[in-house]
């Protein structure tokens, strides 16, 4: 008398399942903080610092001639937006709950859902912060204009999707190795804030340069919503289509690992998080 209802359909499945993520993401957004506001404003805060930082660093270190012709400031904010989405989609993803988690107790829920609802929900965030801080730039300092807005959101979202396939990877082998795959994470997120390229452009470095910059996703996707930002940059030695393919293998990779992972879960894991 008291069981749930539930569609065996699948199209009732389908929205069944949508639901859950839903509520889940919910869940991991409240996560960092009670009030969604005060955690929206948080979130903008730390992407107006690491702004104004680039923004003395370029000026002191004599950076600025090397920047695309253009708006300065959406220079430099269209590498800070790449970055933290593709970095806070690697860590939400990265620190999911697994299938020993004390919520994997409830019917409905696995570890598909979690993982989707901490990819999702860092997406949510950074998209929001993002739009904000460009609308309050646009709307209280200066009128900017973006050349190809919908292939610069398609650079935005591709960033997010290597980010979340990177930690895929590492999610599914955290069980194994737990401190050796905690301190590649912190390596990765680290060597990111150089190798990420949002200090300059592709096309400015020597060969020598690019070859030790050319194997990150996210130096392609940085480079390439440059290309999409600014009218007057068109990228040579990038390609989306490298991150794109990238992404794919390591989003493969990481499910299959996760799914060899979870036919070995043991509670004593939880020990080792």
């Amino acid at each position: 008398m008291f069981k749930a209802q539930q569609s065996n359909s699948t199209i009732g499945s389908g929205f069944s399942l949508l639901g859950l993520i839903y509520h889940a993401t919910v869940r991991e957004l409240r996560k960092s903080h009670g009030n969604a506001v005060i955690g929206l404003l948080l979130n903008m805060l730390q992407v107006v610092i690491l702004v104004f930082t680039f923004y003395i660093m370029f000026g002191v270190l004599g950076l600025r001639g090397s920047a695309v012709r253009g708006d300065f400031l959406l220079y430099i904010m269209s590498g800070i937006f790449l970055f933290l989405t593709h970095t806070k989609a690697m860590s939400a993803v990265f620190g999911a709950e697994g299938p020993t988690s004390a919520m994997m107790k409830h019917a409905p829920m696995t570890t598909a859902i979690s993982i989707s609802a901490a990819a999702l929900s860092a997406l949510y965030i950074q998209l929001l912060s993002m739009i904000v801080v460009l609308y309050l730039y646009h709307a209280a300092f200066t009128p900017i204009t973006i050349y190809d807005w919908v292939g610069a959101m398609g650079m935005v979202f591709l960033s997010w999707f290597t980010g979340a396939a990177i930690g895929m990877v590492l999610l599914a082998a955290k069980p194994w190795a737990p401190d050796v795959v905690r301190v590649i994470h912190q390596i990765y997120s680290r060597a990111n804030m150089i190798a990420s390229g949002k200090m300059f452009l592709a096309n400015t470095l020597p060969h020598k340069m690019l070859v030790l910059f050319n194997w990150n996703p996210l130096f392609h996707t940085i480079d390439q919503a440059r290309g999409f930002t600014f009218i007057n940059y068109n990228p040579h030695f990038s390609s989306w289509h490298y991150a794109l393919y990238v992404g794919l293998a390591l989003m493969m990779i990481g499910l299959m690992g996760e799914f060899y992972t979870r036919q070995y879960a043991s509670v004593s894991w939880g020990a080792k998080r």
